[in-house]
């Protein structure tokens, strides 16, 4: 089985991090947004999570304000990043068995780079990496997902997406590929509503999901 990994609320938890970032980049153009406005644009790549804010506050986007999020973010992410305990111990036991992992991330290559630094978790272990850079449009769409399994060269029957966003779960629909939903960003009733084919409290259960 092919396993394709979001990042952020999945391997790790960097929300506060680039939310703390993302609000002090914004205030920087007059805009005073708080915590619970960024919750739509979870998981649909940086440019979509600051610029939507911005939008929401009447001040059009520009590129440089996602720039400078991550040049903030970069200064906090190795005090405030959290490993959610089971990451490590299931990409080693997936591998080990020989499964592959790969990542599929909306946030671009340098915010990806950043966090599996100071996670501990080296960029080799994954097949593939798949980043925002990677394609033009982010989730919901699915061109996270059909790139990650292009390069794979494999069919989306052979894979599972593993989410925590709506945005996500929606773009692995979208993509044809079967989802895993584990419940760190959003409840169960939540998740529920977009009907991923699973929906698990800890990486951990992905070692047993019935998935032949």
């Amino acid at each position: 089985m092919h396993y394709l990994f979001d990042m952020d609320g999945v391997l790790v938890n960097s929300g506060p991090v680039i939310r703390r970032a993302a609000l002090e980049a914004l205030r920087s153009y007059g805009v005073l947004a708080c915590e619970e406005d960024f919750r739509p644009f979870v998981g649909a790549g940086e440019a979509r999570f600051v610029g939507g804010v911005a939008e929401k506050y009447g001040v059009p986007y520009e590129p440089a304000m996602k720039d400078k999020t991550y040049e903030i973010y970069l200064q906090y992410v190795a005090e405030g990043l959290v490993v959610y305990p089971n990451t490590k111990k299931v990409l080693q036991e997936l591998t080990a068995r020989g499964d592959t992992v790969s990542l599929a991330s909306s946030a671009d290559f340098i915010k990806v780079e950043a966090n599996m630094k100071t996670a501990g978790i080296p960029l080799e272990l994954f097949a593939t990496i798949i980043s925002g850079d990677d394609a033009a449009r982010k989730k919901p769409f699915p061109d996270i997902f059909t790139t990650a399994i292009e390069r794979l060269g494999v069919s989306p029957a052979q894979c599972l997406v593993v989410e925590d966003a709506l945005n996500g779960i929606q773009a692995a629909k979208a993509a044809g590929v079967r989802v895993a939903a584990v419940t760190t960003s959003f409840s169960r009733q939540q998740l529920a509503q977009e009907k991923p084919d699973f929906i698990i409290d800890d990486l951990a259960e992905l070692l047993t999901l019935p998935l032949n």
